[in-house]
């Protein structure tokens, strides 16, 4: 909203600077963009007339004219002007004059001398663009600054308003803003009722109750379109944003301005037969006033008369219901458009009108009737006339209603912080309109009808704390109990498992239930339970395999250069099982995939692909959030679409819990990959229990490593032979680290498998024959459980 100062003088009596002003709106939620004075800083421009002007003797364009600055004072100035001309009113700056960065000074333009120059509004700094000089009404009075004439000693204030403060778009809610904040009750222009001259009405129907619960018109006839509107409602437009037009269409524009309240008017001769308030038909064409024709859409409320629609209800109007020059007979419309009905629809064709911007925020649903006897009363001042009645067609059933509100003492004390005197607080409520009645414990009110951003017990706390003063309530730490929140362990369970997967370099994916069968079928033997009415048949299946969906992921960003592609999944499985609920068996599944390198290139290392040891690696990692990693062992796998040499069952305790491995080539190309593909999936429930970690006191004994090299079958896992060591040893074993492995057709079909056991106790440093002894149980134990044997 755009407004100047002198304006919001004429409504609210004050003494504050533009700065003062700007800075008490904007600690009140009215936040000001900008301050800027309405005219360049110019100097010795005063009020002249034009007594003689004839063509220049060396020169197409130019005049050469005698100006009247008053007290006998008649200059010769050379004006390039087109509509400079004898008797006209002018801004004639005189010598010594500082305007528009120049200094006027006595000079020739051609040959024949000039003392001063006439002024364009451009040239004062008044308006961006000009066409001429400055035309200044006949009652001018000569030799008059031309900054007192026009006020200049004024600024415009730009202010960045909420959605929810339409009723500031209007000079009447920033004075009112600005009288409550003064602490002044706030009192309305008196706007009289004209009285009908003439008989004549123009016939409303409103189809649509809901999208305009109220619609008022009103016939004028014999208007002067030939009348200029006065300076001093140009010039409020002017420094408000706004081209002055025509006296019909300025006084709208004025009206809007004072009471945000726009209107329309109508060339009455252009209208058929009645006014209706409707929906548009589905294509439904009109050309609006700009020239460019629309093709409606059925959610538009329009005005139309018996031959179609003449204007875009609330937005803008039709170009063969305009005004124009020839227009004498003039339909005026006041109403009050529902904001549901209104919002959006400009900016689906395109548009951005004064009007829009108001209707889709919401209107005063009271203020129709005040601005129409407004708009009249000027209109007929202005340009003449002769006005007919009121028409008002209302729904009162659809017009909102402001439901009390309660206001506790206690919340609003609770909520600031600060105990405000009760007399002041039912000053601000009465001050702001709110009806405010003294209740048991505070106050209730009711917003008035401007106000309807105004509903809960909340906002009046707002209201009240702004109008108030944000700064008058002091700076406190704030009172509050603080509550240690026990978090449940499956909680807890549930960040540590994301936070394992994301620290190994992994992101979360969320993918849908239902999949690609086809890609489905990759992963799982197992019959999906198909959809009936799927959205695609890409997504037909609900998932037996949560690898299915991030594959899919996977695939899309390593197709778009994604060298390192890691996702996780956390969800369910759906498996057909008549003994089951509703048939379906659901199971908590975690899944990740790994695409691509695993190292980044850098200069101390060259890229590498993923591979087996990676991804298990990263289960290891998942695994150890259970504190019980010594339940879990790996297995060759036999799952058909996994590498046969590079893939494992996992198992808990004996039982199996899931797999991990690198996707088996010719699964990989079905799928479309061309890189290396780790993936893993495995129950939820198999890591859903921690075992409670249990602190021992660190040795201050020293360790000691024993290095064995065993040659085993290759059939026996690694992971077996080094969980028999650690059970033969007990708890004095602290870790076996296996540093070597060793295959060779020397060995046939067994391999040799180097380990260091690291061995230590918190009471007593290990000695000798104990080490010994140890080493022999393993040696002993592993030869009698797997014939492994020491390499000579």
């Amino acid at each position: 909203m755009i407004f100047n100062k002198q304006w919001i003088d004429e409504w609210v009596e004050n003494n504050l600077s533009a700065e003062q002003l700007s800075d008490m709106i904007t600690m009140a939620g009215l936040e000001v963009d900008s301050i800027s004075p309405v005219a360049d800083n110019f100097d010795k421009v005063v009020v002249g007339k034009v007594l003689e002007c004839v063509p220049h003797p060396d020169s197409d364009h130019m005049h050469v004219t005698k100006v009247d600055v008053g007290n006998g004072q008649v200059f010769q100035i050379v004006c390039g002007a087109h509509n400079c001309r004898e008797g006209l009113k002018v801004c004639c700056s005189l010598i010594g004059a500082h305007v528009n960065g120049i200094t006027i000074k006595k000079a020739k333009l051609r040959g024949v001398e000039s003392n001063g120059m006439l002024c364009s509004y451009k040239e004062l700094g008044m308006a961006d663009e000009s066409d001429g000089i400055v035309e200044l009404p006949e009652d001018a009075p000569l030799g008059m600054d031309i900054r007192e004439y026009f006020k200049l000693n004024d600024n415009v204030i730009d202010v960045d308003l909420t959605s929810n403060r339409p009723d500031c778009l209007g000079i009447c809610g920033i004075a009112r803003e600005v009288a409550v904040l003064l602490g002044k009750e706030f009192k309305h222009p008196e706007v009289k009722s004209v009285a009908p001259e003439i008989q004549d009405v123009f016939p409303v129907e409103v189809e649509d109750k809901d999208a305009c619960p109220r619609y008022i018109d009103r016939v004028i006839r014999g208007v002067n379109q030939k009348a200029k509107s006065p300076l001093w409602m140009v010039e409020k437009l002017r420094r408000c944003g706004i081209r002055s037009v025509s006296p019909i269409v300025d006084v709208t524009n004025y009206v809007m301005l004072e009471y945000s309240q726009p209107l329309h008017s109508f060339d009455l001769n252009k209208l058929n037969d009645k006014i209706v308030v409707r929906k548009a038909h589905k294509d439904e064409p009109i050309t609006v006033l700009s020239g460019e024709e629309i093709k409606l859409k059925d959610n538009t409320l329009i005005i139309a008369d018996n031959k179609g629609p003449v204007a875009l209800a609330g937005i803008f109007g039709g170009l063969n219901s305009g005004i124009d020059e020839n227009t004498t007979d003039v339909l005026l419309e006041s109403a009050f458009f529902s904001p549901d009905a209104i919002k959006g629809r400009a900016r689906q064709y395109g548009l951005d009108t004064d009007a829009s911007h108001r209707f889709e925020r919401g209107v005063d649903h009271d203020n129709q009737l005040r601005a129409m006897e407004r708009a009249t009363a000027l209109l007929i001042e202005i340009a003449g006339g002769k006005a007919g009645p009121v028409n008002e067609v209302v729904a009162q059933d659809k017009i909102p209603v402001h439901k009390p509100i309660t206001l506790r003492l206690s919340k609003l004390y609770k909520v600031l912080g600060e105990t405000i005197d009760e007399n002041t607080v039912y000053t601000i409520l009465k001050n702001l309109e709110l009806n405010p009645v003294k209740v048991d414990g505070g106050f209730t009110a009711v917003s008035p009808s401007f106000r309807f951003d105004i509903a809960i017990e909340e906002d009046l706390i707002e209201e009240v704390a702004r109008i108030y003063g944000y700064d008058n309530i002091p700076n406190a730490t704030p009172v509050s109990e603080l509550y240690m929140v026990h978090e449940k362990e499956e909680v807890v369970l549930d960040r540590q498992i994301k936070k394992a997967l994301v620290d190994v370099g992994y992101n979360e994916a969320i993918t849908y239930s239902f999949t690609d069968p086809k890609v489905l079928s990759e992963f799982s033997d197992i019959k999906p339970l198909m959809l009936t009415t799927p959205i695609s048949p890409e997504l037909s299946a609900m998932r037996t395999s949560l690898l299915a969906g991030l594959s899919i992921v996977a695939k899309y960003n390593a197709n778009r250069q994604q060298r390192k592609v890691r996702l996780f999944e956390q969800g369910l499985r759906y498996i057909i099982d008549k003994d089951a609920e509703n048939g379906v068996r659901q199971e908590a599944m975690i899944a990740g995939i790994s695409v691509g390198d695993i190292d980044d290139e850098s200069w101390t290392q060259k890229s590498r692909a993923v591979d087996f040891f990676d991804v298990k690696g990263d289960v290891e990692a998942l695994l150890a959030v259970t504190a019980d990693a010594d339940a879990y062992t790996f297995a060759r796998s036999n799952e058909k679409f996994l590498h046969p040499g590079q893939s494992a069952d996992i198992f808990k305790n004996g039982v199996k819990i899931g797999f991990v491995g690198m996707l088996h080539p010719l699964t990989a190309k079905a799928l479309g990959f061309k890189q290396h593909v780790g993936v893993f999936e495995l129950l939820r429930s198999a890591v859903e229990k921690r075992v409670v970690p249990v602190y021992h006191p660190i040795s201050k004994f020293p360790s000691v490593r024993r290095d064995f090299a065993f040659v085993i079958d290759k059939s026996v896992p690694v992971a077996s032979l080094t969980a028999l060591i650690k059970s033969v040893g007990g708890a004095i074993v602290q870790d076996v680290k296996i540093f070597d492995v060793f295959e060779d057709e020397s060995l046939g079909d067994k391999r040799s498998v180097a380990l260091g056991v690291i061995a230590q106790d918190v009471e007593h440093t290990l000695e000798d024959a104990q080490i010994d002894e140890l080493s022999s149980k393993i040696v002993e134990e592993a030869k009698n459980k797997f014939g492994a044997v020491l390499r000579s």
